[in-house]
């Protein structure tokens, strides 16, 4: 069973959309399997990460962006790739370290997360932009 989840976005965030999720699972009477995720954009990210506080995707998003700081900082003056804006070829960079896809082991119906664990959409560009997460659950 496959379904793809639409988030618009606003700026570089961590979208957390676990919740959105388990409804799917519970509404397809999901039991035991794996659910894949996979993000259809090249300068965005999934992640498993920390979601009882917000501080944890403060700090995340902040050292991203030490990692690759956009274009026309002085340190980025080597990149050529600037068609789309400062924070383009950044955002690519970002979404290169971190992961377009993940599977998650589900068990009668639940994703087995840790109890801090949530499921984040990582938005690297700075423009309002709508990105698609594509979710396949593949029962066992």
């Amino acid at each position: 069973m496959i379904r793809q989840i639409e988030i618009a976005t606003n700026g570089p965030a961590c979208h957390e959309f676990t919740a959105e999720l388990s409804d799917w699972l519970t509404s397809i009477k999901a039991g035991q399997g794996v659910l894949t995720l996979l993000v259809r954009h090249t300068s965005a990210s999934l992640l498993i990460q920390e979601n009882a506080d917000p501080e944890v995707q403060a700090d995340l998003l902040a050292w991203l962006d030490r990692l690759a700081p956009p274009a026309d900082h002085l340190s980025m003056g080597w990149i050529t790739h600037r068609y789309e804006g400062p924070d383009d070829m950044p955002a690519h960079l970002k979404a290169a370290v971190l992961p377009s896809s993940l599977q998650i082991p589900v068990d009668r119906g639940r994703m087995l997360l840790g109890r801090w664990q949530g499921v984040y959409l990582v938005v690297h560009r700075r423009a309002p932009h709508t990105r698609s997460v594509v979710a396949m659950f593949q029962p066992a």
